[in-house]
Order: structure tokens, then C-alpha cells, then sequence
């Protein structure tokens, strides 16, 4: 199949815009718990009307600011009850929010900042302030900031300042904007060269959140919880914060994945969100605390049951001696698993990048199905999905409402539909290279089943092409070496080389216990052991696994273990945790030369 649509399920109207549902949540249901904000160990509720009450207070303090309809206004923080508080805030006042990573750097910041043309920016902290003051004096256009946690924080300060606003001047202001106008303008977060800034309409987002409710009606069912720690500067977390405010999911937010453990345990959602790492963290930890306690055979048993079942759901159904393992195993381990996630949860969504088919299998086995997706932030996030009804595991899914995919004669995947942006903020040359004839060339090479189900192959620049012409797609092997435990980071090389070999890096969280494990010094550091026997016989065994799933001329026939881990600090991984090849290559350039000459 070359072609595939889905119909849209609900329109969007001109005159919508996503500020609407937080007065219609308020007027209707206003003591709906909308948030349940975290302080210290207990979680406080926040009902609609009070969110409402907020959000105005802040959106008149921006109008008291001099932010006109369509001005620019940037917000940098960690995932937390601001961000969306003052997300909404800005869209009441007619503004456009331009998320800004809280990992961000100064010229980042500067360039994200002054590309916008923002008027004003949030920004969560002390030091964020810093960096923002270290570029100011190049930014003449930006006429205030506010901090978060400043001695008056943000929201308190923006609602002071609007005391003397009216409501109908919010009301007035809000109601001007259309679905055609612009909501947001998101940076991308860039394998390659300066972030584009990709323009969203409230059309764009309002077709997104309809078409998620339709796919997830079980996880989207008002009085559901959902707990956000991916970045909201995001697309994807911010997306389905947006989708479960809209739906009347309960929401929490966590900063980071540091503690994600403890908050589900205490907040307990109904699903989750995140990238693929979050997810092969989850399963690596659970395999690690089993075999650290000699339960290693126990686990490992269950979780070949758990996969096993998965896959014959997939072929009209489990025997009963499967289906008898399998409940065995639900007592003695997977319920261990899913309390990990809170207990509660009954699903998660996965985006990002590829999840890989065994953890996929893996999760589904155990009860907590992984709807993996297909987006990028030109499609306002997800433009395919699984979904309970329509889920085929090592795919992402098929395109959620109002979408057509095409596989152009070269393999890439084409989009068009009402997620689909339409242009870069200030880059038309970008923008005709991307949306062509009226379909986003996404960059991305996939395939379509007979049922409409995407499959993603690889990406178009990161082919590589051995000396003897053999094109290689690297994903597939990176995902599956990253599902050992031992593995953190992989990049495969071997553009216009002989053969392909592989750059390792070493879990940090792993390591400990596989140094006790084979009796190797504590205090051994990964650069100390990168040519250990053991460790290399390890990997090794990570390197054959992954060779089992291609042909002879892709496989990978040497690595290097790397001394460090790649890092956002190093420039090495994006905040999305996407690779930067070309920064990854220069960094290890003599690594990946003597792979080809010793």
C-alpha cells in the first residue's frame, strides 16, 4: 500500500481557539479537579473554576504588559503547574508561546528569543535569569521578563499587575482569536544546524487533541489522572497535556524522571507518556533488581512468557497452557511491574523515536500495552498512533483523524491533513523544501501494510552507504544493542567504510552492579574496563543479537565502548534525547578511524 487516510471526526470552527476550553471546563464543570499541583509529598487539588481564576489573573497582567494579539512571548522551565498555567495565559491574552527547553543554553536562548521577536519571556529560575541577562542587551525587542520562582514569582507578579484589568478585557481580547491564527512557534530541537521555529496554528492543535481523544477514548475518559515529566517545550508532552485538560483528565506535573518512581507511586495516574528511554529504564531496572537478588531465572522466565503472550494475541489468541504461565507469572511478577508505574495505570503512549518490538511485546504481556506513535512538531505531534482497537506492535499505528500518509517512490513518509503545519517562521527557503505540492516531507523512510499501519525504517539523511554500496538504515540496530541493560547510547558508522561498525556507551546504573557481578574494583570507571575481556564479551553478545536481525553486509562487525556517555551538555543528544551525528562524529572521529585501521 502507498496511500492511507483517515477521515476527520469532528471540524474545527474559525472562531475556536484553545483558550475556550478553560472557560467552558470552568462554567460547566467547575469543581472538576483539573490539576493536583505536587508540594513536598502531597498533591493539592486545582478544580476548573480555580485554574480559570488563574489563568485570567495572569492573562491580565499580560494585557497590563502591552502584549498585543499575535506578540510573541517566550517561556523557559522544567515541566510544572506554570508552564501550562501560563501557556493558556498567554493564548487568553491573544499571545503566541514560544517554548524554550529549560536545558537551553545563552546563544539558544538568544536565538530562539530573537528569531520569535518575543516582546516578553517566562523563565523558571535564578539561574535561567542569569543566562537570560548574559543576551538581553541583544535583544532589543524584549521589553519584560518574569521568573517563576522569583521573590515575587511570575504568576504572582502578572496577576498584580493586571488588578486593574477588566475580565471583559481578557474576554474581549481572547475572543478575537481565530483557529487560523497563530498558538505557538516551536523550536525544533535540531540534529543539525540552528532549530527552525515550526508555526502552529490553534487549527493545528485543536485537530490534534480531537483526533487523540478519538484514538484514546479508555484513557481519555474525564476522571482519569495522567502524571507529565517529559519537557512541555516537547510537542509530544505538551500535546497530551492539552488533550487530557480538554478531555477533564486529571493532571499532575513532575520536573524530571529523577524521582519518577515515588511521584507515580504517590500520584498513581491512570497512563503515562513518555520517550522509549523511559520506557527500557522501567524494564532494565526491573531485570537489574531481579538478578541482583538472585530472582534473575524468575524474571527472565516471565518475561519470555510475557512476550510470547503478547505475539499470539496477535494470532487469534494464547493456548491454555500460555495462558496458565501467564497467570502464574501475573502474581509473582508483572503485578511487581505495573505497581512500579502507580498501580494504577492501564496503558501508556509512546513517541519520540522507536520503542522496539520486544519491549512492546514485553509491556503488552504484562498488562500495560504501549501505544507507540509516529510525529514530529510539524505535525503538532502525534500524525500516527496504535490505538486499543487498532494496535499492531513494531508499528506506529495508523494516521489518527483528519490525516493522509503517502510512501513516496523513494520510501520517505509524506503527511498532509490538519495537524500538518504550513510553514517555518521566518525560513521560506525551509519551508519549500519541507512542503512540497501540498505534502510535509517528513525525512523520515517507512513502509504501509495492507491495513494502513506505518512502519518507520530508518531516516532519510542517516542512510548509510558502505564502500561496496550496501544502504543501511542505522535505527534498527541502535534500538535493539539500547534494549540491553548494559547500553545506554549507540551510533552506528561505516558511511563509505568496508563494513559497519558501532559506537557503545555504557548505563551509567548498570554498571555498579556489573562490576560486583563479575568481581571488577569498585571504583573501576568504564574508561578503566573499556577493553576488559568480560565487558567486551558482553557486548559482543548485545552486537550478535542485534546482527540476528539483518542481513550479513548490515551487520555490525566492530565497536568501540566510549569512555563517557553522549550528553546534551556536550552537545552530543538533543533534549529530546535525539542523536547528533555530525557532533557525535567529530567528537570521536579518531575512535571511529581506528575501528578501521587497527
Amino acid at each position: 500500500m502507498r496511500e492511507y487516510s483517515a477521515p476527520a471526526v469532528r471540524t474545527v470552527a474559525d472562531d475556536e481557539n484553545l483558550s475556550d476550553v478553560v472557560w467552558a471546563n470552568a462554567e460547566r464543570f467547575g469543581d472538576t479537579v483539573s490539576f493536583r499541583r505536587q508540594a513536598d509529598s502531597s498533591w493539592l487539588d486545582v478544580t476548573a473554576r480555580d485554574f480559570a481564576a488563574q489563568v485570567l489573573g495572569v492573562a491580565k497582567g499580560l494585557l497590563a504588559a502591552g502584549i498585543q494579539q499575535g506578540d510573541r512571548v517566550g517561556l523557559m522551565s522544567a515541566t510544572r503547574y506554570e508552564w501550562t498555567l501560563v501557556d493558556f495565559a498567554i493564548w487568553a491574552a491573544g499571545g503566541v508561546t514560544v517554548p524554550i527547553y529549560d536545558t537551553s543554553s545563552a546563544e539558544q536562548l538568544h536565538w530562539i528569543l530573537s528569531d520569535s521577536g518575543a516582546k516578553a519571556v517566562v523563565v523558571e529560575t535564578a539561574e535561567h535569569a542569569g543566562i537570560l541577562e548574559s543576551v538581553r542587551g541583544r535583544l532589543p525587542q524584549l521589553n519584560h521578563a518574569w521568573q517563576i520562582d522569583g521573590d515575587e514569582p511570575a504568576v504572582d507578579a502578572l496577576t498584580r499587575l493586571g488588578q486593574d484589568v477588566s475580565d471583559e478585557d481578557v474576554h474581549t481580547r481572547r475572543r478575537a482569536v481565530g483557529s487560523g491564527d497563530i498558538a505557538t512557534i516551536v523550536y525544533t530541537s535540531g540534529t543539525t544546524g540552528r532549530p527552525k521555529g515550526v508555526v502552529l496554528t490553534h487549527h493545528n492543535l485543536l485537530s490534534e487533541i480531537r483526533a487523540n481523544i478519538e484514538a484514546f477514548p479508555r484513557l481519555m475518559e474525564a476522571g482519569n489522572s495522567q502524571l507529565a515529566f517529559l519537557p512541555l517545550a516537547h510537542i509530544l508532552a505538551r500535546a497530551i497535556v492539552l488533550t487530557a485538560f480538554t478531555a477533564r483528565v486529571t493532571l499532575g506535573h513532575t520536573p524530571s524522571t529523577k524521582n519518577l518512581v515515588a511521584d507515580l507511586g504517590t500520584f498513581r495516574p491512570t497512563f503515562v507518556v513518555a520517550v522509549p528511554r523511559v520506557f527500557e529504564k522501567v524494564y532494565n531496572g526491573a531485570k537489574l533488581k531481579a538478578h541482583s537478588e538472585g530472582k534473575g531465572k524468575i524474571f527472565d522466565a516471565a518475561e519470555a512468557t510475557a512476550v510470547a503472550y503478547s505475539e499470539a494475541l496477535d494470532r487469534g489468541g494464547p493456548g491454555l497452557g500460555l495462558r496458565l504461565k501467564h497467570a502464574v507469572f501475573d502474581k509473582l511478577v508483572y503485578t511487581k511491574l505495573r505497581a512500579a508505574l502507580g498501580g494504577r495505570c492501564i496503558a501508556a503512549v509512546s513517541g519520540g523515536a522507536p520503542l522496539g518490538a520486544r519491549l512492546g511485546h514485553f509491556f503488552r504481556g504484562i498488562g500495560n500495552p504501549v501505544y507507540e506513535g509516529y510525529g514530529l512538531t510539524e505535525t503538532s505531534a502525534a500524525a500516527h498512533v496504535n490505538t486499543e482497537h487498532a494496535f499492531k506492535v513494531g508499528t506506529v499505528g495508523r494516521p489518527i483523524a483528519g490525516t493522509t500518509v503517502r510512501i513516496a517512490d523513494d520510501g520517505e513518509v509524506l503527511l498532509k491533513g490538519d495537524v500538518v503545519f504550513s510553514r517555518y517562521w521566518n525560513n521560506e527557503q525551509a519551508t519549500h523544501e519541507s512542503i512540497v505540492d501540498g505534502w510535509f516531507h517528513t525525512g523520515d523512510l517507512g513502509e504501509l501494510d495492507d491495513d494502513g499501519f506505518l512502519r518507520i525504517t530508518g531516516r532519510k539523511k542517516e542512510i548509510i552507504v558502505t564502500a561496496g554500496g550496501k544502504n543501511v538504515a542505522p535505527s534498527g540496530l541502535e534500538d535493539t544493542l539500547k534494549a540491553n541493560p548494559l547500553i545506554s547510547q549507540a551510533m552506528v558508522v561505516g558511511d563509505q567504510r568496508p563494513f559497519i561498525s558501532v559506537l557503545v556507551t555504557i548505563d551509567e546504573e548498570f554498571f555498579p552492579t556489573w562490576k560486583q557481578q563479575h568481581g571488577k574494583p569498585e571504583s573501576a570507571t568504564v574508561a578503566d574496563l573499556a577493553g576488559d575481556p568480560e565487558l567486551r564479551a558482553d557486548v559482543q553478545a548485545a552486537v550478535d543479537e542485534a546482527n540476528k536481525f539483518v542481513s550479513h553486509a548490515e551487520a555490525i562487525k566492530k565497536f568501540t565502548i566510549l569512555p563517557h556517555d553522549f550528553s546534551e551538555a556536550s552537545g552530543e543528544i538533543t533534549p529530546s534525547l535525539k542523536l547528533k551525528r555530525n557532533v557525535v562524529s567529530k567528537n570521536y572521529a579518531a575512535d571511529i578511524e581506528a575501528l578501521y585501521t587497527k
